[in-house]
């Protein structure tokens, strides 16, 4: 099984120190990734080496690395396998098929905010469904930057 990129990009009207802090802090990573599952939550923490694990509100879902951070400009994901019924699989045929897979996230300061850009490794199986859920999350995403942005600018 090989891997597919996808690429995704949106331009944020917020700027770029907003949508990164947006985007990564707990809270408001449950509400725009709920495009992919509702109630998803990470455990772990965004620093460059350190494991990281998204997981759905059952417990299952991923195993990952921060394989580079630069911040504000730059974060590398490498999936490493599986999590399901509390046991992580990285090692397994049908994870080594596809792992490491990437989901890099890069941002970049425009005259009108910031642009986003998304590239996740996928298989054929996730293909449709982030295709699906990444333009919501971003849409989402959006709405949260914005209401951060326009908030820190009536507290001037």
């Amino acid at each position: 099984m090989t891997n597919k990129r996808l690429r995704f990009i949106k331009d944020i009207p917020a700027p770029v120190a907003t949508v990164w802090s947006t985007m990564l802090a707990p809270d408001s990573y449950e509400h725009w990734t709920a495009a992919f599952c509702e109630g998803s939550h990470y455990d772990g923490s965004w620093e460059e080496g350190e494991r990281i694990r998204f997981l759905a509100p059952n417990g299952d879902g991923m195993v990952a690395e921060i394989a580079e951070l630069r911040p504000r400009e730059f974060v590398s994901i490498r999936h490493l396998g599986f999590i399901h019924g509390g046991v992580e699989d990285t090692e397994s045929d049908a994870i080594r098929a596809w792992a490491p897979a990437y989901e890099n996230y890069s941002f970049e300061a425009t005259l009108g905010g910031t642009r986003l850009v998304i590239d996740q490794d996928v298989t054929e199986d996730f293909e449709a469904m982030m295709k699906d859920a990444w333009p919501k999350a971003l849409d989402r995403l959006e709405g949260l930057c914005v209401l951060v942005s326009d908030g820190d600018s009536t507290e001037a």
